[in-house]
């Protein structure tokens, strides 16, 4: 049901903030269950393209929610894609994520500590993914709630994104059409950076990301000195013999010679970053034999593609020059390969005023006295208002936007990096942050460790108020875009605008598939191991 005029705004008293009201007092309602669904995602902590647990959990959730779920979309175990559809009306999107970081492992209390069982070294959440998931679906469940009770038509298609940390699943549902059929997409993700806490992404969106993997492979050592092989030796290759370098020393090559080249890759400026991994697999343990395989993951994010181009120029040769001094073949594999991100005035204009309508997180007294607990751990005073004074407070999009900019070059467009960039393509997206329990600086300036961020991501009473503001916000402006149609016509009029002048094709070829048997971290290391 729509306003006579539907260009201009509903009045308070209208169906649109009935539906809303609705939605908020159904998370009201489940709260404490959405902080129990935390609780287990956050407790699983699966690192990339290994979250078989947790994806199972929001497919079981979902079909039992009444969705239609395809389990393991675009041909990735750990994706999904869940439709619901309330009779003819738009196509609304969002999206879980639910992968955790490798050498993490923090247990939701007020001081260093692993989780139960666990090593340090284990996976855990850090931003935490735990929350975007669970903010998301509270607002995907809210607003099919209030469709039900206020008969809106309309479709909802939620998405489960796996290895996010790498860029890894986004851009395989897009090449395979799996947002193709988005009216509108929103976009979420727990705050990380000032000033970007509590708004709306306005027009500097993240940039590009490229990660790949270089496999060197010494498959045929034997060939390596020929004349040295003693032909009263038993076996061919001899331990007498001279032997082929292998996968490891071009594996180390590789490394120091792209780690002493990064003042040559590009300028001083920017924003950019570069981050590698190694992979293991097929490594002889204390053996007089060549290393057979050795992998190294690289990921690097910059301002635009011209920029990642020129990186995974220098990466190329080095890797071309690192397998022919050890005597290996070099294999690669791409990860992820993304597009900056498109702004879309429109939508964030419609989600900030559902953002303002709700109001920042609000920290009630026990998660107060949880971030002094964490204070006194740590040797710092414990402040009557422990968290962040940004965590409590809006900011405009426009106003963020020129904060951003005055930390920027006047030539760069975009900054940072999240996979989210590979949807706004698709269809119109607005990508939002809400703040994530972060204590306030202390009074002699010393940084808090990672491990007490990690674990204020886990306490309920501290990372609740992050999902109820999160899936309020999302639910709002879904049932506006659902009850408005010319806010979704005057979207996609700013989209088709955005795409006819700067045309961005995608940089990977359309029966990419995701690299999900290389050998990622999957463990869960306990104290014996």
């Amino acid at each position: 049901m729509t306003s006579p005029d539907d260009s201009t705004p509903f009045p308070e008293d209208a169906l649109p903030g009935d539906a809303k009201t609705t939605a908020r007092e159904w998370i009201d309602a489940h709260l404490d269950e959405l902080a129990e669904w935390h609780t287990h995602i956050w407790e699983l902590a699966e690192p990339a393209w290994r979250e078989y647990r947790s994806q199972a959990w929001y497919v079981k959730r979902l079909r039992e929610s009444g969705f239609i779920v395809e389990d393991g979309s675009a041909g990735m175990p750990t994706a999904f894609c869940a439709e619901w559809s309330n009779g003819e009306g738009p196509t609304l999107l969002t999206y879980a994520e639910y992968d955790a970081v490798p050498g993490n492992s923090q247990a939701a209390t007020t001081h260093e500590q692993p989780r139960a069982g666990l090593s340090r070294f284990a996976p855990g959440h850090t931003d935490p993914h735990s929350a975007l998931g669970l903010s998301t679906l509270a607002g995907l469940l809210a607003t099919k709630h209030a469709m039900e009770v206020h008969n809106l038509g309309g479709r909802l298609k939620y998405t489960g994104e796996p290895a996010e940390k790498m860029h890894g699943s986004k851009v395989v549902h897009g090449l395979r059409g799996y947002y193709d059929d988005a009216d509108a997409i929103v976009s979420f993700h727990p705050f990380y950076m000032l000033p970007l806490c509590n708004t709306a992404r306005w027009d500097t969106h993240c940039g590009a990301y490229y990660s790949k993997v270089y496999s060197f492979v010494c498959d045929h050592p034997e060939t390596w000195q020929l004349s040295s092989a003693d032909p009263n030796s038993p076996i061919p290759a001899s331990h007498s013999a001279a032997r082929a370098p292998g996968a490891n020393v071009a594996l180390s090559q590789m490394y120091t010679s792209s780690r002493m080249m990064l003042d040559s890759m590009l300028p001083a400026t920017g924003g950019w970053s570069f981050s590698d991994a190694i992979l293991t697999e097929g490594q002889a343990t204390a053996d007089n034999l060549p290393q057979r395989v050795a992998r190294l993951q690289y990921s690097w994010r910059t301002p635009d593609v011209e920029m990642a181009e020129h990186v995974l120029a220098v990466l190329d040769r080095n890797a071309a020059a690192a397998a022919s001094i050890a005597h290996c073949e070099v294999e690669e594999r791409w990860v992820a390969r993304s597009r900056p991100g498109r702004a879309n005035h429109v939508l964030a204009e419609v989600l900030y005023s559902n953002l303002e309508q709700i109001g920042p997180p609000e920290y009630g007294p026990e998660a107060v006295e949880t971030g002094q607990a964490i204070q006194t751990a740590l040797g710092v005073e414990p402040m009557e208002k422990p968290f962040l004074a940004a965590t409590e407070e809006l900011i405009e999009p426009q106003e963020a936007e020129r904060i951003l900019r005055e930390q920027m070059p006047a030539w760069q467009r975009n900054w940072t990096s999240d996979d989210y960039v590979e949807m706004s393509h698709y269809a119109p997206l607005v990508r939002f942050y809400i703040a994530r329990p972060t204590l306030a600086p202390s009074g002699d300036g010393r940084p808090y460790p990672p491990w007490a961020m990690n674990a204020l991501g886990g306490i309920p009473s501290t990372i609740t108020p992050t999902i109820e503001t999160a899936g309020k916000t999302i639910a709002g402006t879904f049932l506006d875009l659902l009850q408005r149609p010319k806010l979704l016509s005057d979207a996609k009029s700013e989209f088709d605008r955005r795409v006819g002048a700067e045309p961005m094709p995608p940089l990977l070829p359309d029966d990419f598939a995701a690299p999900v048997d290389l050998p990622w971290p999957d463990y869960r290391w306990n104290g014996s191991q």
